[in-house]
Parts: structure tokens; sequence; C-alpha cells
């Protein structure tokens, strides 16, 4: 339930209650304005955190405190996250060695980073005729970069284009 959802204070309408008071002890079965006084002689909200039970559950709480430390609990789950994205390395079946390398050196940088990386080999003219050369590339990439990978998709050809989808092995 999010914290735009839960009922405080002069918001919760059903009456009698379970309420739980500010150290977690269960006070036990209350009415909602009983709930309510107690709550404000403590100088606290009382919070409806269990709506859906029978009778719903209340809580004694500082609630300014409690929105605040679930919106940093929000805010540290999503700076932990990493979005994996798909980053694409255009190759040619008779690619010069030196050119090979580089961007072999950006592949590995791309899968140091955690993301997968799309090889896309693409055919002209008279290319198509020699898809051998084209696996052949992307056979060499699988090679050199050996177990650092994953292969997600194997070799795939479409039309002029071959392609294979890898990601870093964990």
């Amino acid at each position: 339930m999010s914290q735009e959802d839960l009922r405080v204070n002069e918001r919760i309408r059903i009456s009698p209650v379970r309420l739980i008071d500010e150290e977690g002890e269960q006070v036990g079965i209350v009415a909602t304005d009983e709930a309510r006084d107690i709550a404000a002689e403590a100088g606290l909200d009382l919070v409806e955190v269990a709506p859906n039970s029978r009778p719903p559950v209340c809580r004694i709480m500082d609630y300014g405190k409690y929105k605040y430390e679930q919106a940093r609990k929000a805010k540290e789950a999503k700076k932990k996250q990493h979005t994996v994205t798909v980053k694409e390395i255009k190759l040619r079946p008779k690619i010069e060695e030196h050119d090979y390398g580089f961007k072999m050196r950006h592949a590995r940088r791309f899968l140091d980073d955690g993301d997968k990386v799309k090889f896309t080999l693409r055919f002209r003219g008279r290319e198509m005729t020699h898809p051998e050369l084209g696996e052949r590339v992307l056979e060499k990439v699988k090679e050199d970069l050996g177990e650092t990978i994953v292969v997600e998709s194997d070799i795939r050809r479409e039309g002029r284009t071959m392609t294979m989808l890898v990601g870093p092995a964990s």
C-alpha cells in the first residue's frame, strides 16, 4: 500500500480499530475516537496501516517522520538498481584488424558496465553471397570475449544483417 492511500487521524472512519502504540505494543481493540485521543495525548498521529483486515489495524506514530523514512528508503532502492541497456556495435564482414580491436575495446567496456551488447553485421552488394565471412567475424567475437560473456541470442541472419546478442557473465 502506498503512503498516499494511508488514512490518518480524522480520515479514519471505521470503528473499532486494533491499536498499536508508539513502541509497537498491541493495545487491543478500541473505538476510533478513543484511539485518536490516545494519539493526541502522545502528540502523534493515528495511522491506518492495514485497512483490509477486520478490524483495521491502526498505529500511533509521527506521520511526517514515517513519510520521510519511506521516501528515503525508496530513493536508496532506486539508487542501487541498475537498468540494463543494450548497446549496439556495428561490424562489417571484411573488417580491418585495427577497427576490430577498437570495437572490441568498446564491447568490453560496455560489458564491464553491466550492459548487453548487440553485434550487428551488415552485408552490402555481393557480400551476401558469402555469409560465412560474417559468421567467422561473429565467431571470432565470441572467442575473443571468451568467459566474460553469456550469449543470449546466437548468430541470426535477417535479410542483409546478421546479429548476435551477448550479456556480461555474472
